[in-house]
């Protein structure tokens, strides 16, 4: 019989997703599940944004443009002029989700065997991209204790080699909730110019940042445009994970003319997609800082909660809608499963994603989580009494 492939060989479980038939089989048991291991908010859709599937006069629902439409990139223009990102419709290319804008990034500006350096923790698609690609991630680890934020300019440049060809960031940072700060970015700019290599941010998390903070976009930065490329999509910022619209931005007309030969051979992204994703546009300003607000009473309520359970190390997330936590457990990977397969409170249990799958350095995040604040408040505290139980409970509990 043949062999497959090594890439498919090579592609990586989803971390997020793997756990799912355990948690198939505890509601067959009749256990309610808190879902705190994916990034799937119940924040209500936009409605402005659900109109736009219901109210149409489409007949023939036909190929799009390979780029994405115009009217919607012109519209994307006018979004971006809120966050003082000054970028004409010709400077973006809509993908299908994000996912499709990091993969032809990738593609699009490195060779099979080329690398990347990417912070970790890091977002675990990253690596099953990477593998699509045919590239390799160099990871540069950050430490829970300095707050995830990143080394030395020193430490990074130990880690550029002849193959290395970009940086790559996600701002505010999944899965750790780290914002990236000016210095930073200042920094990783002086890098990109002394090596001659691409900054490339994720900034699909902008809207979530807390107690006042801000986030900095790469697009804000001099002196680099031909050498920044920012990814972005509609999931988060709109509550729309199923509708899977992202983009590709930058002022480097030569990666926009690649991207769009990409997009040509998938031939468009989903034309009522972005329709929809159009007219969310439009929604007003008071929709986003009831979400903002209603986050950050979330991920308060658990870090006053993780705060009260002996033995777990967890920061306060400054953006996004999650946290890496470490637990007093022999292994996390085990512990995610007992949670689903042998243990309830009261018939309810939780769901966690092992972060062991969100490092590209093996053997880092072993006894570590992450956990998504995505859950009414309510249920948040109640999944953070469970957890507290179920760590009293573990019996491969390690303090």
């Amino acid at each position: 019989m043949p062999t497959l492939s090594e890439r498919a060989k090579l592609i990586p479980a989803s971390p997020i997703r793997k756990l799912v038939p355990f948690a198939e089989e505890a509601k067959r048991r009749g256990i309610k599940v808190y879902h705190l291991n994916i990034g799937q908010p119940d924040i209500p859709t936009p409605q402005i944004m659900l109109d736009a599937y219901r109210n149409h006069n489409i007949t023939v629902l036909e190929y799009g443009h390979s780029g994405g439409l115009w009217e919607y990139r012109e519209a994307l223009t006018r979004y971006y002029r809120k966050f003082d990102i000054n970028v004409a419709k010709e400077e973006i290319l809509i993908t299908t989700a994000g996912s499709e804008a990091i993969i032809f990034t990738m593609m699009i500006l490195m060779n099979p065997g080329e690398e990347t350096i990417i912070p970790e923790p890091l977002y675990t698609n990253y690596n099953g991209f990477a593998v699509e690609a045919g590239i390799k991630i160099v990871p540069l680890t950050c430490k829970a204790e300095e707050g995830f934020k990143l080394p030395s300019a020193e430490a990074i440049r130990d880690k550029i080699t002849d193959k290395t060809r970009a940086i790559l960031i996600c701002n505010p940072n999944n899965p750790t909730g780290y914002v990236y700060t000016w210095d930073e970015l200042q920094l990783l700019k002086k890098l990109v110019i002394d090596h001659n290599l691409y900054l490339i941010t994720d900034e699909v998390y902008r809207e979530f940042v807390y107690d006042g903070g801000r986030h900095h976009s790469v697009m804000h930065l001099k002196g680099i445009e031909k050498q920044a490329v920012m990814v972005d999509s509609i999931s988060k910022r709109y509550s729309a994970c199923g509708a899977r619209i992202g983009c590709i931005v930058t002022k480097n007309m030569e990666i926009l003319d690649a991207g769009l030969r990409f997009g040509q051979a998938r031939l468009c992204p989903p034309t009522m997609e972005q329709i929809a994703a159009m007219a969310a546009v439009d929604t007003p300003n008071e929709y986003f800082d009831e979400v903002l607000t209603d986050y950050q009473r979330r991920r308060d309520a658990i870090y006053e909660a993780l705060q009260r359970i002996p033995g777990v190390v967890g920061s306060k997330a400054q953006g996004a809608f999650y946290s890496v936590i470490k637990l007093p457990v022999d292994d996390a990977d085990k512990f995610c499963i007992w949670l689903l397969k042998d243990f309830d409170d009261n018939g309810e249990t939780i769901m966690l994603a092992p972060a062991n799958g969100f490092y590209a350095t093996p053997g880092l995040g072993q006894d570590e989580v992450r956990l998504a604040f995505v859950l009414n408040v309510d249920s948040m505290k109640r999944s953070m009494e469970i957890l507290e139980k179920a760590l009293s409970a573990y019996p491969g509990r390690t303090i």
